[in-house]
């Protein structure tokens, strides 16, 4: 799990934000990351569809409704510390700004696939931290049994 977080945050995927979301969990809400970025994710495609279904528009020409569509991502994105998002938002933004059609088609397939990265890295994270707790919850049977007779 360490590496895999070392790994990430060494290639700019994601950044200390992610770190200060992950202090935030405890014994009161121990699924919080894993909620958090499951919304995050969720929100992710709609915006991502969004930003699809407005590109491929013949008559697309509204760059400013493109444009809150990023804002909302580069936000979403740097809430979790998912930095290389935040950073192609950016680039993605630049290129609305400019009216840039195939630039923004560009950013779009960047955007993609830095997203389907994340997503996958952090599943396999999650993965990892359920089978640690299942793991720690099978070490400690009586324990926990005497948790719940309290």
């Amino acid at each position: 799990m360490n590496r895999l977080l070392a790994l990430l945050f060494h290639q700019g995927v994601l950044d200390e934000q992610f770190l200060q979301l992950q202090q935030l969990q405890d014994e009161s809400s121990p699924n919080f990351v894993t909620d958090v970025v499951t919304i995050y994710f969720h929100e992710s495609e709609k915006l991502l569809r969004n930003l699809r279904a407005l590109l491929t528009d013949r008559d697309f020409s509204d760059y400013k409704k493109m444009e809150i569509h990023l804002n909302q991502f580069m936000g979403s994105s740097s809430s979790i510390g998912a930095r290389r998002i935040r950073n192609v938002c950016v680039a993605f933004r630049a290129a609305s700004e400019q009216n840039n059609l195939s630039g923004c088609f560009r950013a779009l397939d960047v955007l993609e696939h830095e997203y389907c990265y994340l997503k996958n890295k952090l599943h396999e994270y999650f993965q990892m931290e359920q089978q640690r707790a299942i793991a720690a919850g099978a070490r400690y049977p009586m324990q926990q049994h005497n948790r719940t007779e309290e």
